[in-house]
């Protein structure tokens, strides 16, 4: 396997694991404050940091290497989107993410989903154009944002610094709903460069 496509597949494995890691305090019932929960954030965080940074050094040894390939091009983004959704279940159910935004946002992934299938059966490999990565850039900062206060819960320091949490959760909302709308865009974007191929299949 590529270089490139190594670092890919490592969000893909790192998922499931961030996922596990997220839930062991919960399914262990230990309370906030306790070592475990901190040690699950201080897990937490550089894992999903390096697991983001994967994105840019999958990039970088592509074009270093010339490993750039019609699979590259889809298989990055998919990473990108099981990652993140990953990331947004957790939230969900931890109540950062309002479900109407979480379910949005699957709506559109499973078309750009389908998007991409029918184009590579045409022979067409749809890359991320610049939409869609900055949509990932926002998906990215909401899951730090949700992160960073689930950890300040975790680790005992909302109490102890008095941090407003509800202030906290009003503005990661406000991320996640920017995040709908730039997910939105970006597909239109792609359906009036790509959607020939879409009425061409459909035909």
């Amino acid at each position: 396997m590529k270089t490139s496509n190594k670092f890919t597949l490592t969000r893909i494995i790192l998922a499931p694991v961030l996922f596990l890691i997220y839930f062991i305090p919960e399914w262990l019932n230990v309370p906030d404050g306790s070592l475990v929960s901190a040690i699950s954030s201080y897990i937490f965080i550089p894992l999903l940091a390096f697991a983001e940074f994967t994105d840019f050094l999958d990039g970088f040894f592509a074009r270093r290497h010339n490993e750039v390939s019609d699979f590259g091009k889809m298989f990055d983004p998919f990473a990108d989107v099981f990652l993140h959704l990953s990331m947004f279940t957790c939230f969900v159910f931890a109540g950062y993410m309002p479900p109407v935004l979480y379910v949005l946002i699957l709506y559109r992934e499973f078309s750009q989903n389908f998007l991409r299938m029918v184009a590579a059966k045409k022979g067409t490999a749809i890359a991320a154009r610049k939409g869609g990565k900055l949509k990932t850039v926002m998906y990215v900062t909401a899951c730090f944002v949700s992160l960073i206060q689930e950890s300040l819960i975790r680790t005992g320091f909302a109490s102890a610094w008095n941090v407003d949490m509800h202030s906290f959760y009003i503005a990661g909302v406000a991320v996640y709903i920017i995040c709908v709308i730039l997910s939105y865009v970006s597909f239109l974007d792609y359906l009036i460069h790509f959607g020939s191929i879409l009425k061409e299949a459909a035909d």
